[in-house]
């Protein structure tokens, strides 16, 4: 078949600039072409053409400044203008792109993959909300939290809702005891940035209030473990090392944690994974209804125990022995007796590592997301 996938406005394909949904696309962007055609639109970016072919799939660039509206004037007019039959159009995360593509595509299959609560009274009106709900195929669902969310406002979507989890690269993602090059990144890592054998507490992720990584900071005053570090990667947006208000206030606080915080600013896509491996345990803070975070994916993938909050969809990738759930996201103490338990009993720590290394394996690699993109496509 040939198939049309359509990322968002906000960063390009391939993941230059980082992006959950980005990520999402170019891990499986390669399995699929081997069974389909595929064409990919996304965002430009100055380092990239407009236009190109790359293993032979079909990459469409077009300008947005970050703004649907202007991203949807330069696609639907492609489209409309375009003589090339799409069997499929798969939308990423953004249902008020479904109509509008409709309008000028109306044989063509409309698949919708939901990565947020995009179907927000806030962000899609009622009438617009029914009528991409009864147009869609199906309504691709990043977690469980997300299809129920979506149901409550619109109850007749729920039989077309099919949840399909992330997924991490197992070759990249690896625990350092087992992959020669994941203990090599990790020995480079703790020399670079003089952490010695200390036992780092990790966090990845943007850095906004919602994300709580100022409640972890708090957490290091109540840490027994001395020879702890705690390491903060992100910063306010993908790309942007910009210092916000709060990466400020965040700063601060770190000044004065009688446990040493690093705060490592934006670390490139492609070097992330390299802190997972020098890491030892691995701490989500999301205060907000997280749909659910992909670092956990690849905290799991580089065999680290989790600690994540009771928000959105984190909890459902907490099964069995893999790591531990926060019930109350804004209480420091919580964090703490969780990251003492975890640093006090290395064994257990590491056996919840290995848990989650193994279901990676079994259920949430780049193949196995596919697979599930493949049935919904009827391949």
């Amino acid at each position: 078949m040939n198939i049309l996938m359509i990322c968002t406005e906000k960063l390009p394909v391939p993941n230059i600039r980082g992006g959950a949904i980005q990520t999402y696309i170019d891990g499986v962007k390669e399995l699929l072409s081997r069974q389909h055609q595929l064409t990919i639109i996304s965002r430009s970016d100055p380092d990239l053409p407009e236009s190109e072919t790359v293993n032979g799939i079909r990459y469409r660039r077009f300008e947005s400044k970050g703004i649907l509206d202007i991203y949807m004037e330069n696609i639907i007019p492609y489209l409309a203008q375009s003589n090339e039959q799409f069997d499929v159009i798969h939308i990423f995360n953004r249902p008020r792109l479904v109509m509008p593509v409709d309008s000028v595509r109306p044989n063509a299959r409309i698949v919708l993959s939901m990565h947020n609560d995009m179907f927000n009274s806030l962000k899609l009106n009622r009438q617009e909300g029914n009528a991409v709900v009864a147009r869609v195929d199906t309504i691709v669902t990043i977690s469980n939290y997300i299809g129920a969310t979506i149901c409550k406002d619109y109850p007749e979507a729920a039989g077309k809702i099919r949840t399909i989890y992330s997924g991490v690269d197992l070759s990249k993602f690896a625990p350092y005891r087992q992959s020669n090059s994941a203990k090599r990144d990790r020995e480079q890592i703790r020399a670079e940035h003089q952490l010695g054998n200390k036992k780092v507490i990790l966090f990845v992720g943007r850095l906004s209030r919602n994300k709580g990584p100022h409640v972890l900071v708090r957490a290091m005053n109540h840490i027994k473990q001395q020879d702890a570090v705690l390491v903060i990667v992100g910063a306010a947006w993908f790309s942007d090392d910009r210092i916000s208000d709060y990466i400020a206030y965040l700063r601060a606080m770190a000044e004065r944690s009688p446990i040493p915080v690093k705060t490592t600013g934006y670390v490139q896509a492609q070097d992330v994974h390299k802190w997972y491996c020098a890491a030892d345990v691995f701490v989500c803070t999301s205060i907000w209804e997280e749909p659910l975070a992909r670092v956990h994916y690849e905290a799991m993938a580089a065999g680290l125990p989790l600690i994540t909050t009771a928000r959105g969809g984190n909890p459902e990738i907490i099964r069995g022995n893999n790591g531990v759930i926060v019930q109350d996201p804004e209480n420091p103490l919580e964090y703490a007796d969780h990251i003492n338990a975890m640093l006090s009993n290395p064994g257990n720590a590491g056996r919840m590592g290995l848990q989650g290394r193994k279901l990676v394996e079994d259920h949430f690699t780049w193949n196995h997301v596919a697979g599930n993109i493949l049935e919904v496509w009827g391949s």
